[in-house]
């Protein structure tokens, strides 16, 4: 029997999403931002997280002025603290969020812009490393059982995480995970991408032999600048500067709302399956297509090591056995 042909994406031209529910964090602004405004859009309930209150109620309101009959809440959320992410995780389990199923979640909160001098969280995790991976580490964890529920026949949930295309250009194997020995800004954004691959393919593997239905795919968004993206009172107003400087770099840029194209096709896609990489057809900037993962966060060894390393450094096992029970 032949397989089912893969059919052509056009993010302009999303399937309707009315009844599906997706959780973004870092969702009052940039790739955030706008992943949400595209999902409600299309129809989705967006629960749209966020560490800044103030920010996030704006980020909200402008979906609500850009997209007519959009269905928004907000959730606060910190990535980097533990605590605040366990709260977050009770409330979209059995709290104020208990009516809706959740299909999918958008790992997507980080730091890009990197201290120059190693810092640490309240818990002692590097700061860069507890913020684009561990904390997502454990949310993921904490919602596999509310994502396998959400599952029903073909359809399974998905959790999407967030790479990025400077894991290609060069080799940091994550083995000093949070920078004792050796602290420098680029580095620390480079291996905790490294971490963040290695936990999403990892994450599918072991999903698949657990057999429990919810897909762990990987997107990164090229070279997305605020200065290219639309302009959004309370979430993205780049000064005339940065819409100069950051015009000069068209021929390699892209606006963050097409930055959220590959994130979003990750997420929703009914032909993307588990393992599988979404990013830009140029590298920078592009339609959103299937790509290949640096060798290093793909690494079988690699994975293990990074994963079990995640386990002691945040104390979360996920539970795999308990979200296997839910499909049967």
């Amino acid at each position: 029997m032949n397989a089912r042909p893969r059919q052509s994406w056009d993010p302009l031209r999303l399937p309707d999403l009315k009844g599906r529910t997706y959780l973004i964090t870092g969702a009052n602004a940039g790739l955030g931002y706008f992943a949400s405004e595209q999902l409600a859009r299309a129809g989705a309930h967006v629960v749209m997280s966020g560490r800044h209150p103030n920010r996030l109620h704006a980020a909200h309101d402008a979906i609500e002025a850009r997209v007519p009959g959009a269905s928004v809440e907000t959730l606060i959320l910190d990535v980097a603290n533990p605590g605040s992410v366990r709260s977050a995780a009770a409330s979209l389990k059995g709290g104020v969020f208990s009516r809706q199923k959740l299909d999918g979640v958008l790992l997507n909160a980080g730091i890009v812009h990197t201290p120059r001098r190693r810092r640490i969280t309240r818990d002692g995790r590097e700061l860069v490393l507890a913020t684009n991976a561990l904390g997502h580490f454990v949310l993921a964890g904490e919602l596999l059982t509310t994502l396998a529920k959400a599952a029903s026949g073909a359809h399974t949930a998905r959790m999407v995480w967030l790479g990025s295309m400077s894991t290609r250009m060069g080799t940091y194997e994550p083995k000093d995970i949070q920078l004792e020995k050796s602290y420098a800004a680029w580095k620390a954004y480079v291996q905790s991408k490294v971490v963040v691959q290695s936990l999403a393919l990892e994450a599918n593997a072991r999903l698949r032999e657990a057999g429990v239905p919810v897909d762990s795919v990987l997107a990164h968004p090229g070279y997305s600048i605020g200065g290219r993206s639309p302009v959004v009172a309370g979430v993205n107003q780049p000064s005339r500067w940065k819409r100069l400087r950051d015009g000069m770099q068209a021929p390699i840029a892209q606006s963050k709302q097409h930055g959220a194209w590959a994130p979003v096709r990750a997420l929703i896609d009914s032909d993307v399956t588990g393992g599988e990489f979404i990013g830009p057809k140029f590298l920078t900037r592009g339609a959103p297509v299937r790509v290949k993962p640096s060798g290093t966060s793909n690494d079988p060894d690699v994975r293990e090591r990074v994963w079990e390393r995640c386990e002691e450094l945040t104390g979360v096992h996920w539970p795999f056995a308990k979200a296997a029970r839910t499909r049967r």
